[in-house]
This record gives C-alpha cells, structure tokens and sequence, in this order.
C-alpha cells in the first residue's frame, strides 16, 4: 500500500539543507538591484500603504489592472512585477489543494494537523492560535522557498446546519459561538499580531449560509437561505471584527434570491462598511460564471462582471473577470474606477504581507526556510491536538483505560485500523508522516491485526470470519470503524447517518466472539448513529476520533491506554437516523415548527431524541463544578434619545444599550473528585426569560482548566452580555431580553436578572 509521508531518511536530509534554501525566492517586486523601479513610489517602504498603492495604479494600464482581477493574476513586467497565484489552502496545515503551494524538492511535506471538526472538539482557543503559528511559519518557509504563496483561503466556518455535509469536517462544529471563536484565534495564529503587517493572510470561507454540495440532485448553486443574522453570519462577524482577517470569500449559493457574490447587501454594506473589514473580498472558484452561466442571474457575462465588482468583489478566483472585465466597461456597465477600488483592496494585503518591499530573507520570517517544516516541535503540536480533539463518548464499567499489565494481545479489526491518508480528512496536503492506529496501539501491546472489511464500503462479509476468530483470541479488541473521503466530502453528502454497509454487522459479531472487552473507535466528520452500540452492553466503550491527523494513531492509542486523559467534547448533536425523514437537507430554517412536523435543527432549536448530544464527553476521572460567585443582576446602560418615547418593552434593542464593557463576570470551582489528573472542559449556556423567539439554549463561554487529583482550580468566566445574552427577533433585530436569564454550567443553574438602566429615553 502506497503512503505519502516522508521517511526518516528524507525527514533527515531535509534537515540538512541550508539555510540559503530558504532566500532561493526572488523577491515579488520592488527587487532593489532593479534601477528602473526602485526609486518608484511605490516601492518605498517608508511610504503609508495608501500612497505606495495609489501610486502604482497610476502606473498601470487597463489591461494590466484586469489581468490582477483573478487568482493566477499576471505580472507586470515593466514595472518589475511577476505573476502570483492567490489559491493556497492551509484549512489544517499547509495544502497542496490550492495550485499556488507545491511539495517536492525541499519541501515534500508539511504538517497535517487534525481534521478542524477535531480540533473544535478540544474546545481549546490558546491550542488553535498555537495550530495556526505553527502552519504560518511553514507556510512562509515555503514561500520563502518559492513553494507557497502568502494567501492562504482557510479557515472553513460555516455552520454545520445538516449532519449529512460533506464538508462538515472542515468546520469547527454547529455553534455559531464555537465557530466564532475558533476562526479569531486560528487567524490570530495564521497571521500574526504585529500591527497591519501579516505573516500570511487568512481567509474565512463560505460567505453565507453555504453548507450543501450534493444531495438528492440538489447542488449547492439553487438555494435561498435565512437565519442569517443569530446563526450563519455569527462566525464570518467574529472573524472580521475579532480576528481581523484578511479576506472573507463569498459563496456559490444565492441567499434570499441574490447571488452572495453579487450582493452589494452582503457585500459592501456588511462585510466592508458595517464590520469594517481590512482586506479583500474574493469569489468561491468560478461563482461569477456560475451565477451568469448556471443560475441565469444576469442576461450577459458583462453584466455579471458588473454586478460582481460593484457589488464588492475584489479578486475572482477563476478566469471570468480576466474574459470579460474590459468588454464590460467598454459597454459602459462599469468604469475603470471600479477596477481600481478592487485593487486597492488586492494590493494593500500584498503590501501589508511584505511583496512589494523587495528581499523576501531580509524581511521579517525570511530565514525560515525547509528547516522549519515538519520539525520535531510541530510533530509533537499535530499528537497533542489530536489527543485533545478525541471524544470518550461511552465508558461501562469503566473499562478503558486498558491496562498494559492485563490486556498484553489486542485485536485490531477494522477498515480505518491501519488508516494513514484517511486520518487527515480532506483539504489536507502531504504529512511529515503517519502513525496509524495499528501503529499506535502495537506501541503498547502485541496485536493481532484484521481488517474485517475491505474498506469503509464494506460490501462483504467475506473478511468477517478472520477478524471474529482474532477477538476471541485476545485480550481486548478494539474496533477502528466509521467513514472516509469516498463517504463524505466536497461535492459529496451524505444519504443517512448510519454506518456504511456491513460495518454495523460485523462490529456485533466481533463484540460478542470477543474474549475481553470491546472497544468502538470512529473516525469520521460528520455525526454518525450507532444506538446499536451505544445501548449495547458488550460494547464497553466507544471513542470518536474525528479524522485526528498525521499522529491520529498514536493519539488514539494513548487514549486507549490512559497516557491520556480524554477531555473533548462534542462539537455538534449526533442524531437518530429516523431525524432525517422529517428534515430535507435543502430546509434552512433552523427553528422548530410543530405545526408542520419540522423538528428543528442543532441543539440551540432541535429538543427530540438523540445519540449523543452537543457538548457531551467523558473522563476517565470525575469532576464537579461550584458557582462561587456571580452577580444576581446586571443593569443595562442606554443610550439617551432625543423626541423618542421612555422604555416600556421586554427587550431592549442591542445598538440601544452601551455595550462596550458590559460584561457578568461568574467564578466556578472546579473539583477533581476521580483517581486520576485530567483537564475539564467548562461549556457555559445560557437561556433567556420565557416568551422570546430564541434559541432553547446558547453556548456563551467555555474553558479548559487541568486539575490534579484532589484539588479545585477557580475559573472565572466573563459573559458579554450583548454579544452573547442577546437574541435576534423575527426581523432580525437583535435585541436583549429583560428579565431573568439563566446561566448554566453543567448540572448548576445560576440565575440573574438583565435590568434596563435609563440614562434617557429611547425609542422602543
């Protein structure tokens, strides 16, 4: 079976490249040895970036200004620019999905973290930040290396709205909070905290309310969409205006009839203009023809162009603008200040990344070089994400950890037991290397090896025999079962939610042949049903490993055995597959409607049956939690009015009251009352007085606190209240509601009362 990975004898050779590998790059522009751009204003670094930019559109043609329009924009010889590609992908570690990164040479991987489904899991912001420092120094190593670009169209946070998206694994999970919250920090890592200067530019993907690929026919150009304002732009807002992200990408789909991507709405008004971003808007590949071509929203490609670039399209990944953009403005649909206002845009982030200051090894991260990728230090980040990122989802008895001294032969049975490419999900690039689980747990036992199917298909039972007689003769099984790429993917969601073909089967004739206990571990994206085992008392315990990357066996294994404590948590509600015969996955609505049947969907609107619930995870210790301290109410502050009438409402409009610090702030005890060190996963939610049009409950705050055996670690929790108290009503106003809320962490509800404080009188 081939593997792409890098041996230990190439990891070494890597090492002992030069640094000069790392200044092989000529420098973009700007390049000081040439005497006919060098005095040119725009090459002055000294200059503020809005006059270096001005003054090099001065400088260029039409035709050139169009040709910097797409991703693969051309160069511009005379002024001494060369041409860039805008598409990399760094969604978990540095991509060759993109064409603008490429492995080989000095650079024939880079470090695949887990999966971001995973990563969410771990709930742990200070490890996302650290995940994105890590993919940003190899990004500009190999940038520097003339490898890699320094536009990376990552991360992925749209909402994971329908269990059967594909595409669900590359996002940090259900919650419009979580996803918030993982974008800000993973953009904080990707591109640095030094002012306006980027390290790499980040980008956060679908803009808007994009979760569908295909499904019963259905692609994900032909829909409308709503739940905008508390659900799907959630994350796109914290990205701009908490992590100052660098680009947003508007999507294929059409929301409320209107083509994302040429919507001035969405675009300009939102995105630009209300949350201020600092940087350029690009299109989802092709999603300017797409909505001229696919979805007949203009008569001709000129006036798709136009409503494009109006709209606030900047750069256009794929060749529409590049066709069609001079002919448009010919026909007077647009004018070339249109062109320029774009960009502006395109070319501050170059200037902001250090591409027009010339020597790439003289400016800041220039010496990273092949050196920096797949180092010991970034390896060892990937295992501690991944060990982070598992889920305990059930554990009788208990029965893990398995003991070392007691479970000496493990059977390994399953079609993901000896996985390597399948651990890293998809957007990934090439790992550094592989532990597979059959790997990770021969680290700690002799096993007996079985793959009972032939793959996650599992069409046959012809391997069934072997792995049943394997169980019966160890000391403990462990069953590595669940989905792959071929299952769920881009352009590819899923039918139902139960475990594909026979895998179900053999999973119950390998649990009752086994001498010793049997253990569930699934890899996949998505949620997935198993009842079966969940209510299965031969079935001891079950894991969910997400796809955990290129150290995901060994991960698993240390889990297994009790090297490491499981502290994840679910990251969205695993549901019955019985769920999906009242919900078509084109229905975007996500608040429950009893009188037509329609259930609702995540835990923030759905209240039936479940599997395993948002937010849920075991330890192999016990903890206990104690509010020490909080308030009991809160006043709000507003802001006077002139001619309006006094405050007589339940609710008072968010852009009425004086949020700025206004924040309840909770201490909660946190006991180890079990027999080992572990590390508690502190999920805080939130529920408004009854009566509003809200969410059943909200997430509002989380925390990862380490606890040793036997003592209490304060928390302390700080709640926004506007940001997070507040809910959005049927206009899509936001507002927050009077009276008492409840704060709830674990099993303890805390109760405060929110009361208006008027400095004035406001319109109500």
């Amino acid at each position: 079976m081939m593997r792409s990975y890098l041996s230990p004898l190439a990891f070494l050779l890597i090492l002992c490249v030069s640094s000069s590998a790392a200044q092989t790059r000529p420098p973009f522009a700007c390049d000081p040895r040439d005497a006919t751009t060098k005095n040119m204003l725009f090459c002055r670094k000294s200059l503020p970036a809005a006059d270096r930019v001005k003054d090099l559109l001065g400088r260029l043609t039409l035709k050139e200004k169009v040709g910097m329009l797409v991703d693969n924009a051309a160069a511009v010889p005379r002024l001494g620019i060369k041409g860039y590609e805008w598409w990399s992908e760094a969604l978990h570690g540095v991509s060759n999905v993109g064409p603008g990164t490429k492995f080989g040479g000095a650079f024939p991987g880079a470090t695949s973290f887990p999966q971001v489904i995973t990563t969410a899991a771990s709930f742990n912001e200070s490890l996302w930040e650290q995940i994105g420092r890590v993919v940003s120094d190899e990004a500009r190593a190999m940038y520097n290396g003339g490898a890699g670009g320094l536009t990376y169209w990552s991360p992925n946070v749209n909402i994971l709205r329908d269990p059967r998206w594909g595409r669900g694994q590359e996002t940090p999970g259900e919650d419009p909070i979580l996803a918030g919250k993982y974008a800000a920090s993973y953009i904080r890592g990707l591109q640095g905290t030094d002012g306006d200067r980027l390290k790499v530019a980040a980008c956060c993907k679908h803009y808007t309310a994009y979760d569908l690929d295909n499904w019963n026919g259905v692609d994900r150009f032909h829909f409308n969409a709503r739940d905008m304002e508390d659900t799907f732009d959630v994350p796109f807002k914290s990205c701009v205006m908490e992590g100052n992200v660098a680009s947003v990408m508007c999507s294929y789909n059409q929301v409320n009839g209107i083509p994302t991507c040429a919507d001035p709405n969405l675009l300009r008004n939102t995105i630009r203009n209300e949350w201020r971003l600092n940087g350029y808007i690009v299109s989802d590949c092709d999603s300017v023809g797409v909505f001229y071509t696919n979805q007949h929203y203009t008569s001709t490609p000129e006036e798709a162009v136009a409503d494009a670039i109006k709209a606030g399209l900047d750069l256009d990944c794929g060749p529409f603008l590049a066709d069609h953009t001079e002919e448009a403005i010919r026909r007077g649909k647009l004018n070339e200040a249109d062109v320029d206002n774009a960009l502006v845009n395109t070319v501050t982030v170059q200037m902001r990344l250090g591409m027009f200051d010339g020597e790439p090894s003289s400016q800041p991260f220039g010496q990273l070089g092949p050196r920096d990728v797949c180092t010991p230090a970034n390896q060892q980040l990937a295992l501690e994400a991944a060990r982070q990122g598992i889920v305990l989802l059930k554990n009788s008895g208990p029965t893990l950890p398995l003991s070392t001294r007691r479970h000496h032969t493990v059977a390994v049975i399953g079609p993901n037991s000896d996985a390597t490419v399948t651990m890293i999900g998809n957007y990934a690039g090439i790992a550094c290397a592989y532990t597979s689980p059959l790997q990770g747990i021969g680290r700690y036992a002799k096993t007996i090896h079985q793959q009972g199917c032939v793959d996650v298909a599992c069409t046959g039972d012809q391997l069934f025999k072997a792995a049943i007689d394997s169980a019966s003769q160890a000391d403990a099984t462990v069953l590595i079962m669940g989905l792959d790429q071929s299952i769920e993917a881009e352009f590819n969601d899923r039918a139902g939610l139960l475990l594909p073909g026979r895998q179900q089967e053999l999973v119950s004739k390998v649990s009752l042949a086994s001498k010793g206990p049997t253990v569930l571990v699934l890899m996949s994206g998505g949620p997935v049903d198993v009842s079966f085992a969940k209510n299965d008392p031969r079935i001891a315990a079950i894991l969910w490993a997400g796809y955990p990357g290129q150290a995901g066996g060994a991960a698993i294994a240390d889990v297994l055995f009790g090297t490491t404590n499981p502290g994840g948590k679910l990251p969205m509600t695993w549901y019955p597959q019985d769920y999906l015969n009242k919900m078509p996955m084109t229905s975007m609505a996500m608040r429950s409607d009893p009188s037509k049947g329609y259930p609702g969907r995540t835990y923030r609107f759905y209240k039936g049956p479940v599997v395993y619930p948002f937010g849920h995870g075991m330890s192999y210790t016990r903890f206990s939690q104690t509010i020490a301290n909080g308030p009991t109410v809160v006043s709000i502050p507003l802001h006077g009015h002139r001619n309006t009438t006094t405050l007589s409402s339940n609710d008072v409009r968010v852009n009425h009251a004086k949020c700025d610090r206004l924040s309840l702030t909770l201490h909660v005890d946190v006991k180890n009352e079990g027999p080992l060190d572990g590390t508690h996963t502190m999920l805080v939610f939130s529920t408004p007085p009854a009566g509003h049009w809200a969410p059943h409950k909200q997430l509002v705050a989380f925390q990862k606190v380490h606890v040793p055996v036997g003592s209490v670690q304060q928390v302390t929790v700080n709640i926004h209240v506007c940001k997070y108290l507040s809910i959005v009503d049927k206009s899509g106003i936001r507002r927050i509601p009077i009276g008492e809320h409840g704060i709830h962490v674990g099993d303890i509800r805390h109760s405060v009362s929110l009361q208006a404080s008027a400095l004035g009188v406001i319109k109500s």
